[in-house]
């Protein structure tokens, strides 16, 4: 597995997305405002269910909220059950 990558356009929407050998594996649907990061889907390819590729790409989600002072809006139902089932983890970026 590949690292993340970040993509934006110019309007703040985009997606961190998550290869394997070149093939995209995974991605989270986000759009990013002065004051918050809202997650709107994480889809990861049933090939790669199951090995993590989710939750590097939450990691990299909280990674970079937390270092541009961003609130997070989980509409993303996966996300949402992660900052619901560890809200001590997430209680700084959560825009409830």
């Amino acid at each position: 597995m590949d690292g993340v990558e970040l993509k934006l356009n110019d309007k703040g929407h985009g997606a961190f997305v998550v290869s394997d050998n070149g093939k995209q594996i995974g991605e989270m649907e986000i759009e990013v405002s002065p004051t918050n990061l809202t997650v709107f889907h994480t889809g990861v390819i049933p090939e790669a269910e199951g090995k993590g590729v989710a939750k590097k790409l939450l990691s990299e989600m909280v990674s970079y909220s937390r270092s541009h002072k961003l609130k997070v809006i989980p509409l993303c139902p996966y996300v949402h059950a992660q900052f619901k089932r560890h809200p001590d983890e997430y209680a700084d970026l959560w825009n409830e």
